[in-house]
């Protein structure tokens, strides 16, 4: 597991996702997007910590459901999950530690 690069443009559904029981990150963004560029050092930091949690990266904009499912409005968002539920959630994140103590909520080491 651990961090992913790439954005999935196939988005999985809200039911897959719900029914992940094992930490997992799931991040909105887009490859385009500069927030969501600047902020992939950030991951990379945190994420080195928490090897075995998942990252899915998922593609969002106008009409993706499952974005829209979970309230996405700013690139990115990364929604913390543990057992099939929101645990945390971070709206442009500027700094590794609050990544950090996100994922410890998930993921506690």
């Amino acid at each position: 597991m651990g961090m992913t690069t790439d954005y999935e443009t196939r988005e999985p559904p809200r039911a897959e996702i719900d029914a992940l029981q094992e930490p997992t990150v799931i991040e909105f963004g887009t490859a385009w997007c500069g927030f969501c560029r600047a902020v992939q050092p950030l991951i990379a930091e945190a994420f080195a910590a928490h090897p075995d949690v998942r990252h899915l990266k998922i593609e969002d904009g106008s009409g993706r459901p499952l974005g829209r499912s979970f309230r996405v409005k700013l690139w990115p968002t990364l929604i913390f999950m543990k057992q099939g539920q929101e645990v945390a959630r971070l709206v442009r994140p500027g700094d590794a530690g609050a990544i950090g103590q996100a994922l410890a909520q998930i993921d506690p080491r």
